[in-house]
């Protein structure tokens, strides 16, 4: 295979959201269904979809497990929820499937994986969830690990896939050590890209992003943004900027450069030792002011 990394584009100049029409309403902006969440991890959920909603989306729909439901229904009233199937882990059934399915029909974009735990059980929910659902969907944590081994079912997707690994996720979808990786992230990423026809966004101090064509290397985010729930504030960002009818790379691209640069206007507030996941929250609408050059 020749070395794509080495002949891919590199760097392309970051995109800007388009400015809002006077006559906007909020189907204007995108539908975002999260599914998301399982017993113990409720608050990747509500991270997923909070972040979606302050990343400009329109409408915010949560699918979780039903065990876990009024947790993530009380964690932010701006969005809506709805109940699946669960089994006796607290974790999503197969037989959430089908709801899964027609709830997608009536969104414009997934955000799936933070949370879900694991088990045989989202092992043979998440092969189906990616090959049949026809909307663009990004799928990260607990999704990708569930496709280690069958990272082909990627490609066969019906609209485009964004997915966002750590290293440990993307050595797991490679079958590879995470030393091997992290010695070569912008070959595997672009070589996994180009091969599965996907945006692959690896994670980790210069987050790569790629689609086997184009390589950007993000220059926002510092080391305090290495704690829990920074990946599900970024899923659900990326999401919401695809929902705003930008093109997926575009939306990667822009999602990890407003992500890691909250992430630095709240280290410069409170310090990188005392970050959290949701400070990226707080500090999401003033980045992207200072990007659009309001």
């Amino acid at each position: 295979m020749p070395n794509t990394a080495s002949t891919a584009d590199a760097n392309p100049a970051l995109p800007v959201l388009p400015p809002r029409p006077t006559d906007s309403n909020k189907g204007s902006f995108g539908r975002v269904l999260v599914v998301a969440g399982s017993r113990g991890m409720s608050g990747a959920a509500i991270l997923c979809a909070s972040a979606a909603l302050r990343g400009g989306a329109g409408l915010v729909r949560v699918a979780v497990p039903a065990e876990i439901l009024p947790i993530v229904a009380a964690g932010n009233p701006c969005y809506t929820t709805a109940g699946m199937l669960d089994d006796a882990d607290g974790c999503l059934a197969p037989a959430a499937l089908t709801p899964l399915m027609s709830l997608a029909e009536n969104n414009d974009v997934c955000a799936i994986g933070p949370g879900l735990g694991s088990g045989e059980a989202l092992t043979d929910l998440m092969p189906e969830l990616v090959t049949r659902i026809p909307r663009p969907m990004v799928i990260d944590a607990d999704g990708l690990n569930a496709l280690a081994g069958g990272a082909d079912m990627l490609r066969s997707g019906a609209a485009p896939r964004i997915i966002t690994p750590h290293p440990g996720e993307f050595a797991r979808l490679l079958g590879v050590s995470t030393k091997v990786v992290q010695a070569r992230r912008r070959e595997l990423a672009t070589e996994f890209a180009q091969k599965h026809q996907l945006i692959v966004v690896l994670k980790g101090s210069g987050t790569i992003v790629t689609d086997g064509r184009r390589v950007y290397q993000n220059t926002t985010g510092n080391a305090g943004m290495a704690t829990g729930g920074t990946g599900d504030v970024l899923t659900g960002l990326i999401a919401a900027l695809i929902g705003q009818h930008m093109v997926p790379f575009e939306a990667a691209q822009l999602g990890v450069y407003l992500h890691g640069l909250a992430g630095d206007m709240a280290r410069d507030q409170l310090g990188e030792v005392s970050l959290i996941a949701t400070d990226l929250l707080d500090f999401l609408p003033p980045a992207i002011r200072q990007h659009q050059g309001a």
